[in-house]
C-alpha cells in the first residue's frame, strides 16, 4: 500500500472528521490535517431540532470532539475557523484564510479530501439581513436561535419551507408553546412526500395548532429598522416576530467549482465508486457530492449523515493507500413529527414517474397493535412497485416507531431486488403489547397484483 505522506480534509462537520480519523488509522505515519470554516467539528447536525425544543438539554451535548480532544484521540491536526479559499490542483497546495487574524496560508497535500457539505438554498427576497432572521443548519445558528428567544418577548415563529427540516423546526417551536406558522410554495406539507402522507401531515398540524399557508406564490418581507416586523404572504399580512428559512438544502460545491472538478447534474461533485473526484489526488465525501441511485442507476443526490460517516471511512481509507469502494444507494429516510415518525424509502411514485417507470401502489391503514391493546394507533402504508416485474420500488409509512423497522425491511427488500408479494410471505413476530396479528406488511403484501 502507497502511503501518502500528506492527506488534507476539508470540512470539519459530519464526513470530514470520520474521513479523517479513518485515514490516520490507516495510515499512523501520513500528516493528517483537517480545516473547517466554523468554530465547532464533529456536530450532531440531525440532533439540532431536539437542542432547539429542549428535549437535549445543551448543544454541548451535540460535540462530539472538541478540536484538542479530537486532535489528542485521533492524532489529526485541526484548524478551526480557517476557510480554504482555493485548490492549486498543479501544484497540490491549497490556500487558507485564517479568520483569527486574518492571514493567508499555504499547505502541501498529496491526498486531498473535500467534505463541505451542503448549504441552504437562498430565496433572494431575503438576502437582507434582519435581527429576527435566521436559517438552522448548524450549532452556530443553534445558539443565536436560543440566545434570540431567551433574550425576547416573543410569542410567533414563522418557518418559511415546509420539508422534513421544517417541519421538525416547526414541531421544536410549537412544543416549546410559540404560536407557529409555516409558509410553503407548493400546495401541501413535504412536497417530495407521497400525496396521502401530505394530507395526513396537513392534518397532524392542525391538530398541534400549527398554522399552514400552502400554494404562496408571492412572498416578501417586511423590514422596519433592523428587522422583519411582517410578512406579505400572498396579499396578506401575517405580522411575526421570528422567522426561520428552512427552503432545502443544495451541494456545497462553490470551491470544486472553483477548482474546476467535474460537476453532477444535481450540482454536487461527482465522484467514482473509490469516491475519487475527477482529479485523481482528490476525493470528496458527505452532502457536497452525488451518488448512485441502487434503483434507477442514475445520479442521485441524497444529503444524509448516516451516508456521510459510512462514505467517509472509504474516502479516509482511500486517500490513505487502499481500495475501499461504494455500493449504490437506497433512500431511507426518518422524520419525527409531534407523536408520528414519517419513513421515506427507495423512490416516491413523483420520482418514479419522473424517472418514467410503470409503476402501481397499494395503500393500507392498520392498528399497530391489536385493537384491544389501549396502546393501539393508527399506522399508514404505501408500497410502490413495478407494473410489470412487480419488484418494489418505494415504500412511505407514517405510525409510531414501529415504521422504523417497516423501512429497514423495504430498504433490504429493494436491495435484494424483491417482489411485493414476498411481504406476505414474511413470518412476523407476534405478541399484543409490541405487534399486531396481521403485519401491517403482510396486509400491503395481499394488495400486489
Amino acid at each position: 500500500m502507497n502511503r501518502p505522506k500528506n492527506i488534507i480534509v476539508i470540512g470539519g462537520n459530519a464526513a470530514g472528521p470520520a474521513a479523517a480519523a479513518k485515514a490516520k488509522r490507516i495510515s499512523p505515519d501520513s500528516n493528517v490535517k483537517m480545516f473547517e470554516a466554523g468554530d465547532f467539528i464533529s456536530t450532531g447536525t440531525c440532533e439540532i431540532p431536539y437542542v432547539l425544543s429542549g428535549e437535549i438539554d445543551s448543544y454541548k451535548n451535540i460535540l462530539v470532539f472538541d478540536p484538542p480532544d479530537f486532535r489528542k484521540e485521533k492524532g489529526v491536526e485541526v484548524f478551526t475557523r480557517h476557510l480554504v479559499e482555493e485548490i492549486e490542483k498543479k501544484e497540490k497546495e491549497i490556500k487558507v484564510l485564517d479568520f483569527y487574524n486574518g492571514t493567508t496560508h499555504f499547505y502541501k497535500y498529496d491526498k486531498l479530501i473535500i467534505a463541505t457539505g451542503a448549504k441552504p438554498k437562498a430565496l433572494k427576497q431575503f438576502a437582507l439581513p434582519a435581527e429576527n432572521l435566521f436559517g438552522l443548519k448548524n450549532v452556530s445558528d443553534l445558539i443565536k436561535i436560543k440566545d434570540f428567544i431567551s433574550s425576547k418577548k416573543i410569542n410567533s415563529v414563522a418557518v418559511i419551507g415546509s420539508g422534513y427540516i421544517g417541519l421538525e423546526t416547526a414541531n421544536a417551536f410549537s412544543s416549546l408553546g410559540f404560536n407557529v406558522t409555516v409558509i410553503e410554495k407548493e400546495n401541501h406539507p413535504i412536497p417530495a412526500a407521497e400525496p396521502e402522507v401530505q394530507l395526513l401531515v396537513e392534518e397532524l398540524l392542525e391538530n398541534n395548532n400549527v398554522r399552514f399557508f400552502g400554494g404562496v406564490k408571492n412572498l416578501k418581507p417586511v423590514y422596519s429598522e433592523e428587522k422583519i416586523e411582517s410578512l406579505n404572504v400572498d396579499g396578506r399580512l401575517l405580522e411575526v416576530e421570528l422567522v426561520i428559512l428552512s427552503t432545502g438544502f443544495e451541494p456545497n460545491s462553490d470551491l470544486a467549482k472553483k477548482s474546476k472538478l467535474e460537476i453532477g447534474e444535481y450540482g454536487g461533485i461527482k465522484v467514482d465508486s473509490r469516491l475519487k473526484t475527477s482529479d485523481p489526488h482528490i476525493y470528496a465525501v458527505g452532502d457536497c457530492i452525488e451518488i448512485v441511485n441502487a434503483i434507477t442507476g442514475r445520479p442521485y443526490y441524497l444529503p444524509l449523515a448516516t451516508l456521510a460517516r459510512d462514505y467517509a471511512h472509504v474516502a479516509g481509507e482511500n486517500t490513505a493507500g487502499g481500495n475501499a469502494r461504494i455500493n449504490p444507494v437506497v433512500k431511507n429516510i426518518s422524520v419525527k413529527l409531534w407523536d408520528k415518525f414519517l419513513i421515506n424509502v427507495g423512490l416516491s411514485s413523483g420520482e418514479a414517474k419522473e424517472f418514467k417507470f410503470k409503476f402501481r401502489s397499494v395503500t393500507h391503514i392498520a392498528n399497530n397493535l391489536v385493537a384491544v391493546m389501549p396502546e393501539s394507533k393508527k399506522v399508514f402504508g404505501k408500497i410502490i412497485y413495478d407494473e410489470d416485474t412487480k419488484k418494489i420500488l418505494g415504500a412511505a409509512f407514517l405510525g409510531g416507531k414501529e415504521v422504523s423497522g417497516y423501512g429497514d425491511i423495504i430498504s433490504t427488500l429493494i436491495r435484494l431486488k424483491q417482489q411485493g408479494k414476498i411481504l406476505s410471505e414474511i413470518n412476523y413476530n407476534y405478541t399484543p403489547p409490541l405487534s399486531p396479528f396481521i403485519n401491517l406488511l403482510s396486509l400491503l403484501g395481499r394488495k400486489i397484483k
